[in-house]
């Protein structure tokens, strides 16, 4: 794949510990971004189902990601070394052509302060996550696994429910993408 967005067949004419070189035989477009950029604010999970959001997310097509200190958050600090490399990875193994971003926030304020268009995941809200069908670019927030708090709660506006069941925190993150990206 090049930068522009074309997957190449290239015809190899030689190859050395220094340099491979060749002729570009065909093109094809390649478009694997989806048209909708979505942003996971997630809380800081244990390492295990914090990289698996990464990687997953990635993927699927988040566009970027957000690791915040909720109020409930079990897990501490910030690897963002390892962070940014589980998702070029997965970028890569979905054929990606961006790598998402992944920052830190301190807190759910310091992230609805940056935020587009937050969504928060809520279970029990009175709208699914299927029917928010605009804006196309918007955040979705995903909470600790022990819940938000009622102080959490409070800051946000519009707040939406993945359906009947109860999703741990690391497949919900992946459920609400693909329904969000599916509607865009």
């Amino acid at each position: 794949m090049d930068p522009a967005g074309f997957k190449l067949r290239v015809r190899l004419d030689s190859v050395s510990s220094e340099r491979v070189s060749g002729i570009i035989v065909d093109e094809q477009p390649h478009r694997p971004e989806p048209s909708a950029q979505v942003t996971i604010a997630v809380a800081n999970l244990p390492a295990p189902a914090l990289e698996l959001v990464l990687s997953r997310c990635t993927e699927a097509g988040a566009h970027a990601f957000i690791v915040f200190q909720a109020d409930r958050s079990v897990a501490r600090g910030s690897k963002p070394e390892r962070w940014a490399t589980i998702c070029r990875e997965a970028a890569m193994l979905a054929g990606r052509l961006h790598v998402p971003q992944v920052t830190h926030a301190a807190s759910l304020d310091a992230v609805l302060a940056r935020a587009t268009h937050p969504v928060m995941l809520v279970r029990g809200a009175e709208t699914l996550l299927s029917a928010v069908a605009e804006p196309r670019d918007l955040t979705l927030l995903v909470g600790p696994e022990g819940g938000w708090t009622d102080r959490e709660l409070a800051l946000v506006e519009p707040k939406a429910d993945l359906g009947p069941r109860n999703l741990r925190a690391d497949t919900a993150a992946l459920v609400a993408l693909a329904i969000v990206l599916a509607s865009r």
